[in-house]
Parts: C-alpha cells; structure tokens; sequence
C-alpha cells in the first residue's frame, strides 16, 4: 500500500510541485506579516481596534469579491500561468510596503494589493494543476499542493515569532524578511512551471454572462 502510495506521488508532474513550493512560500511571507500585523498597528502606528477589525474586514472581502471573476478571466486570456503570476508578484510587491508603512492609510493599500492578489491567483493556480496533471491523477495532484500551501501558513506564524523574540520586537524588520520568500515564490513560478499548449478554441466570449451562471448545475452550488 505505501510503495503504491508513493508510486503515485512519483508520477505527479514536477510543475505541480513546483505550485505547491510556490503557495508555501508564499503562505510563509504573508503570515510573517499578518501575525503580527494587529499589534503593529495599534503599538506603533497607534491605530485603534477598530480601526484594525476595518482593515481585516476590507482585505477579507475584497479577496471574496475577487475570487468570482478570477478563474473565469483565466479561462477568458487562455494563459492560467501567467495570469496567476502577475498576482502572485502583486503579492509580493506588496510586501516592502508594511515594512516602510509611516501610516494607517499605507498599510490599508498594501493590505488591499495583497488580497486582490490572493484572491485572483487562487483560481488560476488551480486550475493550472488540473490542466497539468493527467486525468488519472488529478485528485491526487491537488493534496500536495495544498498540503504545502498549509505547512506554508504553520510555519510562517511559527517563523515569525522566533524572529520576533530574536529581535526583541522589531516589526519592521521581521516584515522586511517577508519579502523574501515572497520573491523566491514568484521567481519560481516564472522558471519552474511549464503550462501545457492548449488548442485555439475559437473566438473569445465574454466569460461573465447570465448564459455561463445557467450552465451550473445545482451540483455546483451545493
């Protein structure tokens, strides 16, 4: 049963581990951010609670909001990889901005970039592991991405509170480490994934059209 296990994982394309490397370096400069992104604001911006609970709830939303048209825009521009790069970069150019942040109203617009960028890529990067993976083996292709994707998001808490220990309580500095992972993510994406040639189609239609919602069955929406 194991060997079989891991005869499987070996047929696994490489460019599906390479998305699953690239979500968890990722998930691993974000939380270096976000946990600890509250008490930045109040200790040293001296925002208030509310003002913080805005700031998350506004990020939250918008990467909800996003995630609707993301993976149909995809499908729309016929190039899933480099539709989820260029958010993926947004993601982490977004990074330097919370160490630099002199105010509020600066960490809110990195807050929004980052989640505009989380919530487009999403769709894309997967559905690009669906197209890279063989047919056989596409259920089994998407449980080591995400299970990199979530050592990403335990490591990047874990990550940061070391760091934060080590350099008795500089914000600033533990957020300038994010942005390395941040990069590596994004170089990695560029050289290590190879999408597959799809055939042409035909003529383009708008994606987004009352028509396209009526072919979902209710199986979807369950």
């Amino acid at each position: 049963m194991k060997n079989k296990r891991f005869s499987v994982l070996r047929q696994i394309p490489p460019s599906v581990w390479v998305l699953g490397f690239v979500s968890m370096l990722m998930d691993i400069s974000s939380e270096l951010i976000h946990s600890f992104l509250p008490m930045f604001l109040v200790l040293s911006l001296g925002a208030s609670v509310a003002t913080v609970g805005l700031i998350e709830g506004i990020a939250e939303a918008t990467a909800l909001i996003v995630k609707i048209f993301s993976g149909v825009l995809s499908d729309y521009f016929r190039n899933r990889k480099w539709f989820a790069f260029t958010e993926y970069a947004v993601g982490a150019l977004s990074k330097p901005f919370f160490a630099l942040a002199p105010s509020v109203g600066v960490v809110i617009a990195a807050r929004f970039a980052d989640r505009v960028g989380k919530g487009i890529r999403g769709a894309p990067r997967d559905a690009l592991v669906a197209d890279i993976a063989p047919p056989h083996l596409r259920g089994a292709a998407f449980g080591p991405r995400q299970s990199l994707d979530t050592i990403g998001a335990f490591a990047g808490p874990l990550l940061a509170v070391g760091l934060m220990l080590l350099w008795a309580n500089d914000f600033r500095r533990v957020f300038w480490i994010a942005v390395i992972p941040g990069v590596m993510a994004v170089l990695l994406l560029a050289i290590g994934v190879t999408e597959p040639i799809k055939p042409s189609s035909g003529r383009r239609k708008n994606p987004i059209s009352a028509e396209n919602l009526r072919k979902l069955t209710s199986p979807y929406w369950r």
